[in-house]
Parts: C-alpha cells; sequence; structure tokens
C-alpha cells in the first residue's frame, strides 16, 4: 500500500478547512488547530504536484486562510468539503 506523504494530507486538511471558513462560513476546525495545523506546512517541500507546490510557495500564508481564494483547484475543495463535511452534519 502507498502512503500518502504527511505534507499532501496536511495541505489537503488545511485547505478544506480554510474552504469551508472562507466559502461557507463553516469552521470545520478550532482557530488554534487550524493555528498549529498552518504551522505544520513546509511551503518549500515538493509532492510531485508541481501545480500545488508552486501555489503554496508562492500565496500560502500561515496567519490567514485567505491564500484559499487563490488556489487553483477550489473545484476539488468544494467536492470534499460537500462530500466529507456537510453532509455528515445534521440539520436542527
Amino acid at each position: 500500500m502507498v502512503e500518502i506523504n504527511q505534507e499532501i494530507k496536511n495541505r489537503i486538511k488545511l485547505s478544506i478547512a480554510a474552504y469551508a471558513y472562507e466559502y461557507k462560513s463553516d469552521p470545520i476546525m478550532s482557530d488554534d488547530e487550524f493555528d498549529q495545523l498552518a504551522l505544520k506546512i513546509n511551503p518549500e517541500e515538493k509532492t510531485g504536484n508541481i501545480k500545488l507546490d508552486n501555489f503554496f510557495r508562492k500565496c500560502f500564508a500561515t496567519d490567514t486562510g485567505l491564500w484559499v481564494r487563490k488556489h487553483p483547484e477550489l473545484n476539488k475543495l468544494e467536492w470534499i468539503y460537500n462530500e466529507y463535511f456537510k453532509k455528515n452534519k445534521t440539520v436542527t
């Protein structure tokens, strides 16, 4: 089984959290969790996805989630959010 590297996992998780907050006004993690995860991101690490590596190197900032507005794969973030976070919420 091929293991996805931790940098990729962290970037995806943080991107989804930023997307949920910035586009859906739906925080899926606390500010502290977001900040701690943001500090783990290494924008200089190459993951094999040139487009996203360049994006993180040029646009990512640890102190905000606004960088997600320039994310080159917003459609994928929206799909993941809808598939794994929005559907799992109970409506009261």
